[in-house]
């Protein structure tokens, strides 16, 4: 069983939404933490809120992890404080929604580079120098979406399953090592995951971030290698595309998505409101 109390666990797109709520569990739970994302106003914020509550560290550090320099900028930045990271949790994700044609590239791209490129090198650096000590863990949030294509979120899922395959895979290769590598699965959140398009979530199908936090954290506590946080039939959900045939799952999801109005969708910053 993983004991939390007194690790330091860096937690990125930490200043909202599930990541807020990943703080304020590892928190609850007696780690320090170190608390990154690109709005310093708010993440202070709530670093201020959990140093209130609990009787941990608490180290906001902003960064754009989805620039090209922020990891450097970021792994710079720990080493010039002399910090050590026992629990590495990739939670900062981005993604766009709408038909893939008529959505920013940038908005693809972008979530591209913080989905994928940024976990990667968090995990190679953080990792890595956890398998020198020869102890440490690693939670990479990817999504129920990483287990089939989603027509109308199309790069978004993409970069969920290249976290599902890339996690599971670096979990076997540390298998025995003392790191432990877990990917989390979480479905409809109630985020900001929508915020800045024209796209809405429906309150009775979204599980609370809290809840997803706590239901994760106990899930690495207990070694699984993969959790799905949230309600149940989010994992049941997932054994669909394990069963019926790729292309079948694909127009399924993509009648599904019509059906949201997600074909529809569109980025409001690019259309000006």
């Amino acid at each position: 069983m993983y004991r939390y109390r007194g690790v330091t666990a860096l937690v990125t797109g930490a200043s909202k939404g599930l990541g807020e709520a990943y703080a304020h569990e590892l928190a609850r739970r007696g780690a320090h933490l170190v608390l990154v994302a690109r709005s310093g106003d708010a993440l202070r914020r709530v670093a201020d809120e959990i140093r209130t509550a609990h009787q941990v560290e608490v180290n906001p550090v902003t960064a754009d992890l989805a620039d090209p320099g922020g990891v450097t900028a970021l792994i710079a930045e720990l080493d010039r404080q002399g910090r050590t990271v026992d629990l590495l949790v990739n939670n900062a994700g981005a993604g766009a929604v709408g038909p893939f044609l008529s959505t920013s590239l940038r908005r693809n791209v972008g979530s591209v580079e913080l989905n994928i490129t940024a976990l990667m090198s968090l995990t190679h650096v953080l990792g890595g120098r956890m398998a020198e000590r020869g102890h440490g863990g690693i939670i990479n949030v990817a999504s129920t979406a990483a287990f089939q294509s989603m027509p109308y979120q199309a790069s978004y899922a993409a970069t969920k399953a290249f976290v599902l395959s890339f996690t599971e895979s670096l979990a076997e290769e540390l298998r025995g090592t003392g790191v432990r590598v877990m990917g989390a699965h979480p479905g409809a959140t109630d985020t900001g995951f929508f915020d800045h398009t024209s796209a809405t979530m429906n309150p009775a199908f979204t599980d609370a971030p809290e809840g997803v936090a706590i239901k994760t954290l106990d899930a690495f506590a207990k070694g699984a290698v993969n959790s799905y946080p949230g309600r149940a039939t989010n994992r049941a959900a997932t054994w669909v595309p394990r069963v019926l045939p790729r292309t079948t799952v694909t127009r399924l999801i993509g009648h599904l998505n019509r059906r949201l109005g997600l074909h529809r969708a569109h980025d409001l910053e690019a259309s000006g409101h």
